[in-house]
């Protein structure tokens, strides 16, 4: 583990110790439950979003494209009767095409990637809403999927079969991210795409991918949320999801400026933010105060990772500077 991920483990075990004084409820079964489901479920977009950070990116139609994917999921089902294992295959190919056209927008015709995903998030939602004429998509009363029901919102043992898949992820993400070629050239094409791509890298390429895996797990998500809600009302299904993903990733120490980050501070970032927005609800906070805490939380994330860049530059430039200094000298 980073530092940064050994700080952020014990800012979350300081802030679930606090809340647990402050409010004995949050040990109770029935929240921790209800907490790590959450946990599971924003957790995959939130690792989506970090796959896109880390090459100096930002995907900002997340909460769109759980809005549009879920629409289409569920309508697949209950009103077309589709097969539930080929609508999902329908809806996983719909959301890797949405990531493929993001990534050939931004590496082909070279258009910002703020720009990109921003046009998303409005065309996305316009079109689930038009879709359902503006109501609400969901499963008739009385119908029953019952394997499609557990292995999405189901439990065993007491856990959510969301965090399981949220873990099952994050080790695929870390080893993808920290272990494969892959995962180094997204590094090095977030740190200087100019020196990457002078090092034989294909730049392109490495950016399309990374937008392709956002949306593929994005739409993983998008089915976990369909399955917990049974029903979906495209107008604020997913509303402000892409800046929790935002929130995390930058918690976990992925920079916005690319090249940094680590899938374990991610995981770290997102229990967080489920504490904090657990302790909200358990002292009876307005839950419209949510949004305040995860700007507040980005906000000092991204200060955070500023004067921790500073420091360690200058120290850089300080060490530099004494090497030089020792060469200079005449040897005795």
């Amino acid at each position: 583990m980073h530092k940064k991920d050994i700080g952020l483990a014990t800012l979350v075990m300081t802030v679930g110790a606090i809340v647990a004084v402050m409010n004995p409820r949050f040990l109770s079964p029935i929240n921790l439950a209800n907490t790590a489901n959450l946990i599971g479920l924003f957790g995959l977009f939130s690792i989506a979003e970090a796959f896109v950070i880390v090459t100096a990116g930002i995907e900002l139609s997340i909460g769109s494209v759980i809005a549009l994917i879920g629409v289409i999921f569920v309508d697949l089902i209950a009103s077309f009767g589709v097969p539930w294992p080929v609508a999902l295959a329908i809806v996983m190919v719909l959301s890797a095409t949405i990531g493929l056209l993001h990534g050939w927008l931004i590496t082909r015709l070279k258009l910002q990637p703020f720009v990109v995903t921003l046009c998303g998030l409005l065309i996305y939602r316009g079109i689930a809403r038009f879709y359902t004429r503006d109501g609400t998509a969901g499963f008739t009363f009385g119908s029953d999927f019952p394997m499609l029901e557990y292995l999405i919102a189901g439990r065993t043992a007491g856990v959510p079969h969301s965090v399981v898949a949220f873990l099952l992820v994050a080790v695929a993400a870390w080893l993808l991210l920290h272990r494969t070629v892959l995962g180094r050239h997204l590094f090095a094409v977030g740190k200087n795409p100019e020196a990457a791509s002078f090092s034989g890298i294909d730049t392109t390429r490495v950016i399309i991918q990374a937008y392709v895996l956002c949306a593929f797990l994005t739409g993983i998500s998008a089915v976990f949320f369909a399955m917990y809600t049974r029903s979906v009302q495209p107008s604020s299904h997913g509303n402000f999801y892409e800046l929790y993903g935002i929130a995390a990733a930058v918690l976990g120490g992925f920079s916005l400026r690319g090249g940094e980050g680590s899938i374990i501070g991610v995981v770290l970032g997102v229990i967080l933010l489920q504490v904090l927005q657990n302790l909200v609800n358990l002292l009876g906070i307005p839950s419209s105060l949510n949004f305040a805490v995860m700007g507040s939380v980005i906000l000092a994330g991204v200060i955070a990772d500023t004067q921790f860049s500073r420091y360690r530059d200058a120290r850089r430039q300080a060490i530099a500077m004494a090497a030089l200094e020792d060469g200079g000298k005449p040897q005795a």
